[in-house]
């Protein structure tokens, strides 16, 4: 009966790992376009980073609800819901690990990406699962409002520490 959303939720793990991974490059490959980095990490800060996740799930989001949106009512919440557990990990287990070892690693900061990338299909999987449709409007905005968020912090970053690269980077 799941077959289908099993397939796209490994599809869309390998979408989001794939892409994810290579939009760690696009904005130094486009020569610095603003445009790039609009969706793509200008620096090596942790918010940057969440974007590795989130613009290229919620692509794959928007595929998927219109592929799937009639066999599956509830895609229009869980991937919302998905993106926003995948995407808020980021920080949550970056900041978890440095905190308690007092150091940060590079292998272990790309662990963390792959892991929130199954995080956030799991729960989107898991959400997606129901047999009613429900209306998740907030999940919604506030996933636009996200995306608002890093269009806006990309040009203006606060001096805050979640918007600065990690002391390894320095």
């Amino acid at each position: 009966m799941y077959k289908k959303l099993l397939f796209f939720t490994i599809g869309g793990i390998l979408f989001t790992s794939l892409f994810g991974t290579l939009s760690h490059f696009v904005y130094e490959w486009s020569g610095k376009n603003w445009i790039a980095g609009l969706f793509t990490p200008v620096s090596e800060s942790t918010w940057e980073h969440m974007k590795l996740l989130f613009f290229p799930m919620l692509l794959y989001g928007l595929f998927s609800w219109l592929s799937l949106r009639k066999d599956y009512p509830c895609i229009s919440c869980s991937y919302p819901l998905g993106i926003l557990a995948g995407t808020f990990a980021i920080p949550v287990l970056f900041y978890t690990y440095s905190g308690i070892l007092g150091k940060n690693y590079t292998a272990a900061d790309i662990s963390i990406f792959y892991i929130c990338v199954v995080l956030a299909f799991t729960v989107t999987y898991a959400l997606c699962r129901c047999k009613k449709e429900k209306t998740c409007l907030l999940p919604a905005f506030l996933v636009l409002a996200l995306a608002i968020c890093f269009f806006w912090f990309t040009a203006a970053a606060p001096e805050f520490g979640i918007f600065s690269p990690p002391a390894y980077d320095k």
